[in-house]
């Protein structure tokens, strides 16, 4: 064979073996309209979701965690004062970690350097739901590793700027949820959600819910009086009251499991009816003594974490497709809204949207 034939056969097939590993990654998105569910209000479908979305070890770009149609990514996040960054790694407070590029195209969100900040990661995001406009639903968690910085310029109103900056009107805000079909607007959260004024999920395609809880650095910070759902709550309510719900972008999370209403344990009442998602330990919510049908009749968000730690316990990361699908039905049937998971291999499952209850 020539030399030119032979050096045009081996790019040939070194150009079929890119495609392949791109193909690798390159799932079909869920769509909203998927399986007939398109017409669920979005507080009445079940979804699976992906723990530390945004770990390099994980998915080497974010992009590919979105193409897996998970109904849900979470990402860490750490306030460098210094900086006066928002740092998006496992455990670095003042560096970034993570499989963000920074894309401004839809050909940049598989290539280019990682370890960008938190607006990268949002710019990811916005870029791919534009390829991807009937996606989603997207809940986009935060946890904000060590708290809010507000006393150092890191705080609720700058997370706002960010998110409304590089996200813009993708975000459905607390304030969507508050406005009435007819005009007008309910008066807390907790009316709104109870009222079942949550959009169909196909009303909501190519859109995502912010929320954020405490982290794990400032749950175990016994000099941290303030921590961020407390924070972002007070933040919320006096916008509102200052009629400027619009600015929030964010919904505050109830963090852990726990019986009865658990936003009775705040002791500032005025902040409870700013709550209507909850996020806990699955193993927890089906443990005993809980009634997660409270949850879902009243038409919250419940996020169960570490699906995979239920009895039977299964692989944190590779079950098979039927165990994960399995154990998605049983926390769909007890009234999950989205089943967190790291199960990055399985976009069947990751895709899947199962009715509520």
């Amino acid at each position: 064979m020539p030399q030119e034939t032979q050096l045009t056969v081996r790019r040939t097939f070194a150009a079929a073996l890119l495609a392949v590993a791109a193909a690798a990654f390159a799932f079909p998105a869920q769509e909203a309209t998927a399986g007939g569910t398109g017409a669920l209000p979005f507080a009445s479908a079940t979804t699976v979701g992906l723990h530390n979305t945004y770990d390099p070890a994980a998915f080497p770009y974010l992009a590919q965690a979105l193409d897996t149609g998970t109904g849900m990514v979470e990402l860490d996040v750490w306030t460098d004062v210094f900086t006066k960054e928002w740092k998006v790694s496992h455990a670095n407070p003042l560096g970034n970690s993570n499989n963000c590029v920074d894309a401004s195209s839809t050909a940049q969100l598989y290539s280019g350097g990682a370890n960008k900040d938190l607006e990268s990661c949002f710019d990811d995001i916005r870029v791919w739901l534009g390829a991807h406009p009937q996606a989603g639903p997207l809940v986009v968690k935060l946890e904000l590793k060590q708290g809010f910085s507000a006393n150092l310029g890191l705080g609720p109103t700058q997370l706002d700027s960010v998110i409304a900056a590089h996200l813009g009107s993708k975000v459905f805000r607390p304030a969507d949820l508050l406005a009435k079909p007819g005009g007008g607007s309910y008066a807390t959260l907790d009316d709104a959600a109870k009222a079942g004024n949550w959009p169909s999920r196909s009303a909501l395609s190519g859109r995502v819910l912010v929320d954020v809880i405490p982290g794990t650095v400032e749950e175990g910070n016994p000099f941290d009086s303030l921590h961020t759902d407390v924070e972002y709550a007070r933040h919320l309510r006096d916008l509102t009251a200052a009629g400027k719900a619009g600015q929030a972008q964010v919904f505050p999370v109830v963090h852990n499991a726990a019986a009865g209403d658990p936003r009775a344990a705040y002791s500032e009442t005025s902040i409870r009816p700013w709550f209507v998602v909850f996020d806990g330990d699955a193993s927890a919510y089906l443990g005993g003594g809980i009634d997660t049908s409270w949850y879902d009749t009243r038409h919250y968000l419940l996020v169960m974490t570490d699906a995979q730690n239920v009895a039977p316990a299964i692989s944190a990361t590779d079950p098979t497709a039927d165990q994960a699908a399995a154990r998605t039905a049983k926390l769909a049937a007890a009234h999950a809204s989205i089943v967190s998971s790291d199960w990055r291999h399985l976009p069947t499952v990751q895709s899947m949207v199962l009715p509520r209850g």
